[in-house]
């Protein structure tokens, strides 16, 4: 997939739409979810143009690797949600839903999320 300049996030990036920054730094940028699932849901987006997870472990420099699972660990313990525990997700195609072609992971947390997915059984 190809990386679509259009795209919501890469016009957050460009400042063209605002957002309620949580933190930044020359590789991440990271906001609160206009629509929050839970107390605590910040979107952690790279600032390079990375499509999916998979794109992003291929092409990624190792600086925008650590520096993106350091701005997850910071937030998580800056929103006071590492000790009790919080949830990362990020969709990947059509079956993950995956609604941005930019890659991105929600960090959410604050109360029991419950079961991450129904078994098969549940459905």
């Amino acid at each position: 997939m190809a990386y679509d300049d259009s795209n919501i996030f890469a016009r957050i990036l460009r400042g063209e739409i605002p957002c309620r920054k949580v933190f930044e730094d020359e590789h991440v940028l990271a906001f609160d979810d206009i629509r929050p699932l839970a107390p605590t849901h910040v979107l952690v987006i790279p600032k390079g143009h990375y499509t999916s997870a998979q794109d992003f472990a291929e092409a990624a420099s190792e600086a925008e690797i650590v520096a993106f699972v350091r701005a997850i660990g910071r937030i998580a313990r800056e929103r006071g949600i590492d000790a009790s525990g919080h949830r990362l997700l990020a969709n990947h195609g059509a079956d993950g839903r995956q609604e941005v072609p930019h890659f991105h992971v929600h960090l959410v947390g604050g109360r029991d999320l419950g079961r991450m997915l129904p078994r098969a059984a549940e459905e």
